[in-house]
């Protein structure tokens, strides 16, 4: 089993101190009036004069990490992945079976999950989107009734440092250009080191087409070029643990980590890549021999799907399942520390993704295709305030818009009038049916506990745009209590045609109504005041693009 490293060096490595260089300290001044009178108007909906910091309120703790398939976890049934500390989490709260993301796409998902709308309200319809200042989230009505809130890790904001509520914002981007404002990629120029993998991984016009060969045979499952006390997982924890040694027992803390991990590429550091042997590893569910004709067609895949094998599939398994152990022995560390402070008892821990990873099911990887479960049904583990240990499973129907507002009441604040999710705390079954989107609105879902509807616009390849044509396959419908493994499309078949009908009903009255639904993005919205964060003329870009430039030229063979 991995040994940790040693204190001395993890410290000397990883730590604050070198985290990143200083930046001049940006202005609230400036904000503009809209933004000024969201926040005001958060105040007075929300702060209550006993509810002032100091004030008893758990403190929480929120792990959310990147592409994690739900059955990926000891916790549900997976028996070859080691996690035994997010399963000592599931052991002490309750663990949610049937959980849902809104939008099976990384910023979409995580906009939802802070502000409990829908994609199609909140108009973040993509990585490069932003969150309208004058929609409330549960970080800033925490924030206005006296919590102090901080986030760390992978956020996905447009701009990098965007104000959803935390106080304080210390970032480890990967898609898009917030890793030239981020502070990893600063510790990283510091250290003289390229994250060569996720560069060649993400950047698709820039390094993809020049990736070696060994990216493309391996499907991105490479051992990853950083050593591993400078890996994007050490590095993302040290910033959690540097933050929960300052946390005391009074309450009305609240810290977010999120992992870039276990998003593709599959590249866990040694010695993690030696932890699971390929062939020994069960196949997931859902497995197929070859890619079905229907999602095919939709989409070839970011890797091409039809040239996936079973031992290139293991090996991908492997990596894959290294990087969640990885991730789980710093949730460990977590859970240690706040053992030893007298803290863990009494806080509220929430442990979820953003989306899944196919991970061969119908013969694919990643996402990108039909809003099958192993897409859009992902963990969710949450530990209530002073609990004991009950190793609880519910069958509650939940969408991860019901966090903000589940989280809110759980500290002792309203939830926003327009937070459109259901309150976990609630004694029912949660929602009838499960609502989600994708590509823009132009695939949608209905999932009941039994039956599952999506209505979708045929794809042109990998990368297409939607398109015109007509296809009798881009509607699906599956019995799920048949067929959980969504193999037998019933879309046209006559005995499911009244209850096709009944979801195609609900699906119009909650889906978008506008055909060209615009995302909304605001590169120059106010972002947090905090001596990190780069200067709002983006004049340090130049020098970091650069450095990252030369390595990556250098590496590639290039100049």
């Amino acid at each position: 089993m991995h040994q940790p490293l040693s204190r001395r060096n993890f410290l000397k490595t990883v730590g604050l101190a070198a985290t990143y260089q200083i930046f001049p300290s940006i202005s609230s001044a400036g904000k503009a009036p809209m933004v000024r009178q969201a926040h005001h108007q958060i105040r007075q909906a929300h702060c209550k004069p006993e509810q002032s910091r100091g004030i008893k309120h758990p403190n929480i703790l929120i792990i959310h990490v990147d592409q994690h398939r739900m059955d990926c976890l000891g916790a549900y049934g997976n028996s070859d992945i080691k996690t035994p500390h997010i399963d000592s989490l599931a052991s002490d709260g309750v663990r949610y079976d049937n959980s849902f993301c809104a939008f099976p796409v990384c910023t979409p998902s995580r906009y939802s999950f802070l502000c409990g709308q829908y994609v199609h309200e909140h108009r973040g319809w993509t990585n490069r989107s932003t969150l309208a200042p004058d929609i409330e989230t549960f970080p800033k009505i925490l924030r206005a009734t006296g919590y102090r809130t901080k986030a760390v890790g992978k956020m996905h904001f447009t701009p990098t440092y965007l104000d959803v509520g935390f106080d304080e914002l210390v970032l480890a981007e990967q898609d898009g250009p917030g890793r030239w404002d981020d502070d990893y990629h600063r510790y990283l120029m510091h250290h003289g080191l390229v994250d060569r993998n996720d560069l060649e991984d993400q950047l698709v016009d820039e390094y993809r087409p020049h990736a070696p060969k060994e990216y493309w045979d391996t499907f991105g499952a490479l051992v990853s070029n950083l050593p591993e006390e400078h890996h994007s997982t050490t590095w993302i924890a040290e910033q959690a643990v540097q933050t929960l040694r300052d946390w005391d027992d009074k309450g009305g803390q609240l810290l977010m980590m999120g992992f870039i991990k276990p998003h593709h590429p599959f590249d866990p550091p040694s010695p993690w890549h030696k932890t699971y042997a390929p062939e020994k590893l069960s196949i997931l569910p859902g497995w197929t021999r070859q890619c079905l004709d229907y999602d095919f067609q939709y989409s070839r895949g970011y890797f091409p799907n039809d040239k996936l094998t079973e031992p290139m599939l293991r090996l991908v398994m492997a990596y894959y399942y290294a990087t969640i152990s990885q991730i789980d022995y710093h949730i460990g560390r977590l859970i240690e520390l706040l053992k030893k402070k007298g803290l863990y008892r009494d806080m509220l821990i929430v442990y979820t993704a953003d989306h899944g990873d196919f991970m061969g099911f119908h013969h694919m990887l990643l996402k990108g295709n039909y809003m099958y479960d192993p897409l859009v049904n992902v963990p969710l583990i949450i530990k209530w305030p002073g609990n004991d240990p009950s190793k609880t499973v519910s069958q509650r129907m939940v969408n991860n818009i019901d966090l903000a507002p589940t989280l809110c009441l759980a500290a002792g604040c309203t939830p926003a009038s327009k937070m459109h999710g259901k309150v976990i705390q609630t004694k029912d079954d949660g929602h009838d049916l499960i609502f989600a989107e994708s590509s823009g609105g132009q695939q949608v879902m209905a999932r009941s506990r039994t039956h599952k509807l999506i209505l979708a616009a045929p794809r042109n390849g990998s990368t297409g745009s939607p398109s015109r044509t007509e296809s009798r396959d881009k509607n699906l419908f599956f019995d799920l209590s048949k067929d959980p493994l969504e193999m037998n499309n019933l879309y046209n078949s006559p005995e499911y045609r009244d209850e096709v009908k009944r979801m195609t009903e609900a699906l119009s009255e909650w889906r978008c109504k506008d055909p060209k639904p615009q995302a909304y993005q605001d590169r120059y919205l106010p972002q947090i005041n905090q001596p990190n964060v780069p200067p709002r003329d983006l004049s340090h870009r130049e020098s970091i693009i650069k450095y990252y430039q030369e390595k990556m030229f250098a590496l590639q063979g290039r100049r």
